[in-house]
């Protein structure tokens, strides 16, 4: 959907080239995916947030969620990634949290054409939940305590 057409107003604002400039401590690393795409890491108020976007499992991903209050991953469905499209499922969404020593997983990202339905999110939370307990599928207006 083009930018204009949201219902509400967007504001880009560039990461500084000094990241030191940022208000709180936070890193961005690159993600493993077929267009350039960046995870973060952020650490507010002693809470470490970890956002990992359009990825496959990748170190970054790990280093990124060391330890994290949160991960915020992208749910794809199982056999939907490859080497020239890398995506992480349930599982492998969950396994980034548990080997992270994450304490809360939370999905996201997930594709209308393969998630038609919450049914579908709540299959893909009991499959994650399979791997790492803590896991949670996003619901739109979802709210999270940290």
């Amino acid at each position: 959907m083009p930018l204009k057409d949201l219902p509400f107003k967007i504001r880009f604002i560039e990461v500084p080239k000094d990241i030191r400039k940022i208000p709180f401590d936070a890193e961005f690393l690159s993600m493993k995916h077929a267009d350039p795409t960046i995870g973060i890491r952020l650490e507010l108020d002693g809470k470490i947030i970890s956002y990992c976007p359009d990825t496959g499992y990748c170190d970054n991903t790990i280093k990124l969620s060391k330890d994290a209050d949160l991960v915020i991953a992208e749910c794809a469905i199982a056999g939907k990634s490859g080497k020239e499209w890398p995506h992480l499922n349930p599982e492998a969404g969950a396994r980034i949290a548990k080997e992270a020593g994450a304490k809360k997983l939370v999905m996201a990202h997930f594709g209308a054409d393969d998630y038609k339905d919450f049914k579908a999110r709540d299959r893909a939370q009991k499959r994650a939940r399979r791997i790492f307990r803590n896991s949670y599928s996003s619901r739109d207006g979802m709210q999270i305590k940290v």
